[in-house]
Order: C-alpha cells, then structure tokens, then sequence
C-alpha cells in the first residue's frame, strides 16, 4: 500500500509558517466499504478541517465521494491493528488503514492539528481569510451572515468562544499601538530638548543646517537654522500604524457583528424560554392549589373529633360535605368488596333441620323474642297499598322499597320495606343464611368486627359487632339478640313462614364506649316458599321453587347526622344488601338438595 502527502504550500510540515494554520495532506489510505469488497485503496485528502476521499488521485476533479467535518470528530487507534484509524462523527464511521504504524501517526497528528485549529472563530480561522480587510466587508454584511449562522447550527457557545478570540486580538492590538504611542512620545521628548539646545548657542555659528547629501534646510522666513526630522511611522521601533489602525478597526468590527449575533440568538431563544416559564408557572399554581385543598382538608381531619366538627346539628362539616365524603366512601369499600369476592373461600355449613327451629326457647329473652316475633307477623306482612305514608322509593325488577320518614329529636328514624321474589331458594335456606354467624362475613360487607356474646340456645345469640366507619360519621357498634323461627301455617293452603328477627338488647359483657355510638336496631327477614306443581311426575326442582321475602329495618343511628344523607345512603345500600345476599345464597345452594 503507498501513501504519498501533499502541500499546497509545498512545504512537508505540518504547519505553514506563512499563514500559521495546518496545511492540506493528501495520500492512499485503504478505507473498508463494506462485507462484499473489503478495503478498498482509496485517495484522502485532509484540507480545511475536513476529511475527504476520491476512489483515486486521478479521479479528484470528479468530486470527493465522502467527507467528514473533524470539528466534532473522535479519532480512536486501533487497539490491536498498529496501521488502523477509526474516525467518527456522530453515527457516521470511517475505517482507515494506513501503509506503517509510521504513516498512521502522521496522519492522526494531521487530523489532531485540524481539530484544534477547527474551532469556530479560533485566531486563525479569523486570520485565513486573506487579510483584515475580509472581517470589516464580513461585518458590513451581518445580516446575511447572522441568518446563515443560524441555519448552520452556529450555537452561543459558539459565538461566545468568538468574542473570546477576538478579545485577545484586541488586546494584542491594543499592546501595539500603545507601543506606538510612547515611541511617539519618547521622539518629541527628545526632539524638544535638542531644540533648546540649538536655541541656546549662538545663532551666527549655525547658519545652515544640512541633509547627509549636503542639503541645507531653511526655516519659512527664510533663515537658516538647524530643523530635525520627525521620525518615519515605520522607523517607530518598527511598526504599521495604519496597518495595524485597520486590524484594530476590523477586530471591533468583528466583536461588533458577534454581539449583535448573540443579542440576535438570545431574542429567538426568548420565546422559547417564555413559554417554559410559564408552564413552569403554571405547574407552580397547580401545584399551590394542590397544596392549599391537601392543607385544608388536612386541617378538617386533624380537628375531626374536637367540638366545631363533630357530628352534630352544629358542625363545621355542610350537608354537601357531608354526603360527598360518605359516598366516596362507601365507593372505597364497594371496591374493596369487588376484590375481596374473587379470593373468598366458601364455607360448608349444613342447614338444621326446621324443626329445631320451631319451638319456642325457654331463655331469659324467650318472652321478648316472642314478643317481637308476633309483632312482625302482625304488621310487617301488611300491604302497604293502601298506606300513604310509605313512599316507594326504589323498584328493580320484583324487588321494591319502600320508606316511612320518621324523625324524632331531629333524629333520622325512617322505618325501610322491602320486597322481594327469588327463585330457586327456599325461605329456610334464606333465613338459615341470614341468621349463621359462621358465614356473615361472606356477604356481609359493612362489617368490621363481631363476636357472639351469648348463646342462648340453638336458634337465639346474642351479638356485638361492629361496623366500618364512613367518614365524616361516627363509628357504630351494635348489640342484638338474633333469633330464628319456624312459624307454621293455621291454613293448610297457605306456606309456613321462617323469620330471623334481630333486635337490640343490654348485655354486661358489652357495654357501649366512647369509641362508638351504639345504635339500635330492629331488623327482620320474614320469607315464604312457593312451589309450583312440576310437569307430570317429575320431582321437584328449583326451578319450581319461589322465595317470598319481605325485609323490614327500624334503624336509631343513636346520634344526629343529615337527614338527606341518611336517607340517600339508605336508598342506596339496602337493595344492594339484598341483591348481594340472595345471590349469594343461591350460589350457595346450586345444585343442592332443596331444604324446605
């Protein structure tokens, strides 16, 4: 492989000593095209920071097929190849080889040179252009210069480093004429004091003053005397003054063109930096408003408990509050129940027989529950047809529920019914459902905690429990008795009745705190079975089975809290409570024997 330079100054050195800045290099490299052809030898050309190639030296007036600017290039030896060069630029490379580990560093040393000399308005990139006299034509032009800069990419920093050039420049500049001046000085100083010489000695003795060719010099009135010449500009320890009058002139020209490039490049980049700022700013106003209502509400629930918000006629907390906090809540917790339902374990729990059921306990609370019971038969199991007072307050299909708006003490006590008809189940299970604390969790979600405080007998419990808290409420404890019934029909064509009453009791081992307020409740589920005939001999089956069920709640939340909110929670949680429920029991029930 051969390799040969060349100079346009004609000179083998790096650097022209006239013009100071790295001369052109020309020789064979072998470059690698690509997997099919190898390296191929091909002829660089290393000129004015740029790095060409031609397929060969003959073919250069055919145009380069490639160049690279070396500004930003990185040039990398090759670790193990003592002849390769790697030179890239951003996603584009070059593999060289040169003919000897010799050539190769000469050409990176080249190459290097370029590099240092390529910056954007380094001393000699500003000398190159011929003469001084270019800068001043180049600032006169600035308007077509600047835009061309921009299109170019010419950046700030860029420009800066310029004003840096041209502020040494300048100094240098400025170190010369000053010279000047004070040889200038220093030769009427020394003029000045000859003359006072001359003036002292007599006049007679030098009547003519003559040149070294023998030339007397006259003064204007036409006497002899002896005059000194003033010293040449060039003789002044050796310097151009106009030469150098028009470097200075065209230096601060060029610092001129270049501050008024970077005025020019900060006002574009102006409104780039506004727009910034104001989504910076914009940002920040959210951010404070986040902050301010996160500091608010904070401020609600840091206070929450002390007399301005509690619950109460007189609280802080406004009846929109109020219900927004409740139904986001109870949103939370339906969420909850959602998740929960898809990692529940069923529990297998057999159902009694409903003769147990049937007879009448004989415990300290057998007359209360009797009481109670007779009291549901009688009056729950009316049609409220005829009632004006019970507003239909929500229709689903064969479920309806109805409200009776009570209040006491400004107090919420609305009596809830509620109707129903599901198939598939009998009342038994349903009740038997209803009234089994082993299962109650399954499908009951308002539920925190509970725990059955006495058996009484086998079908009467007694039970604390307590219930999620539903901010900005109070939590709610309970304490019932719980008890289940078999009631059977006086008329052979009417269907025996299974209720579960629940109702509020007093029990030493669950006295009320102040943790919670203790409602009172009295709740019951009354349900009746029909069955339709099946077609011919066939057996009974659930799909001959229907369910009846009537849902009664006279509820005392023990402590005042807005009625509207009171009676929208209610509207909105018992018909799920009983669509959750009964789905929940024929889900337990599918395809189990019928237990009447």
């Amino acid at each position: 492989m051969s390799e040969k330079s060349s100079n346009s100054s004609g000179s083998d050195e790096d650097v022209d000593p006239e013009s100071g800045h790295p001369v052109e290099l020309g020789g064979v490299l072998s470059k690698w095209t690509n997997y099919i052809h190898g390296w191929q030898d091909r002829w660089v050309v290393l000129k004015n920071n740029t790095l060409s190639y031609y397929k060969s030296e003959d073919e250069r007036e055919f145009g380069c097929r490639g160049s690279l600017c070396l500004s930003k290039a990185i040039i990398t030896p090759h670790e193990f190849d003592e002849c390769r060069i790697d030179i890239s630029v951003n996603d584009s490379v070059w593999y060289l080889r040169a003919e000897d580990p010799k050539h190769r560093l000469r050409w990176i040393d080249s190459i290097e040179l370029h590099k240092v000399e390529s910056g954007y308005g380094s001393e000699s990139s500003l000398r190159r252009h011929g003469s001084m006299l270019s800068l001043t034509s180049a600032a006169s032009g600035f308007s077509a210069t600047s835009t061309s800069s921009f299109k170019k990419g010419h950046s700030l920093r860029e420009k800066l480093a310029e004003m840096e050039t041209f502020r040494d420049i300048l100094c240098r500049q400025v170190d010369t004429l000053q010279k000047y001046f004070d040889g200038c000085a220093d030769g009427v100083s020394k003029d000045e004091f000859q003359r006072d010489r001359v003036v002292e000695e007599d006049e007679d003795d030098f009547p003519t003053s003559t040149r070294p060719n023998g030339d007397c010099l006259h003064n204007n009135n036409g006497s002899k005397e002896k005059l000194f010449l003033p010293a040449s500009p060039k003789g002044m320890n050796g310097i151009d003054f106009k030469g150098e009058a028009i470097t200075f002139k065209a230096t601060t020209a060029g610092i001129l063109s270049t501050l008024s490039h970077c005025i020019e490049l900060m006002v574009k980049r102006e409104d780039s930096w506004q727009k910034r700022l104001d989504k910076e700013l914009e940002k920040r106003r959210r951010v404070e408003d986040a902050y301010k209502s996160a500091l608010s509400e904070l401020k609600k629930k840091s206070h929450y408990g002390g007399p301005d918000y509690e619950e109460g006629p007189n609280s802080l907390i406004n009846e929109d509050e109020f219900f927004d906090a409740v139904e986001a809540a109870l949103d939370r917790q339906d969420k909850i129940e959602e998740q929960s339902e898809k990692v529940r374990i069923p529990r297998l729990t057999p159902v009694p027989p409903g003769d147990a059921y049937s007879v009448i306990g004989t415990h300290r609370f057998a007359k209360q529950v009797e009481d109670v019971v007779q009291n549901h038969m009688t009056y729950s199991l009316q049609d409220m047809g005829g009632d004006a007072n019970w507003q239909l307050v929500v229709e689903e299909g064969e479920m309806k529920v109805y409200r009776r708006e009570v209040e006491e003490n400004g107090i919420v006590l609305d009596p809830l019914k509620a109707t129903h008809a599901v198939k598939g189940v009998t009342g038994h299970e349903l009740c038997h459902y209803f009234w089994d604390t082993d299962v109650r969790n399954d499908w009951e979600t308002t539920i925190e905690n509970f725990n059955v405080v006495e058996t009484l007998s086998d079908n009467a419990v007694i039970v604390y429990q307590t219930h999620k808290r539903v901010w900005p409420a109070s939590q709610r404890d309970v304490l019932y008795l719980s008890a289940i019934r078999k009631i059977l029909a006086t008329n052979e064509n009417d269907p025996d009745t299974w209720l579960v009453c629940n109702f509020s009791v007093d029990h030493d081992n669950a006295q009320p705190t102040s943790r919670c307020i203790r409602a009172k409740i009295n709740v019951a589920m009354i349900c009746q079975t029909l069955v339709s005939p099946p077609e011919g001999n066939k057996e009974i089956s659930r799909d001959n089975v229907l369910c009846k069920i009537t849902y009664v709640a006279n509820v005392n939340p023990g402590g005042w809290a807005p009625a509207s909110v009171l009676r929208a929670v209610a509207k909105r949680e018992y018909p799920k409570f009983l669509k959750r429920f009964t789905g929940y029991v024929q889900e337990k029930t599918s395809g189990k024997p019928i237990l009447f």
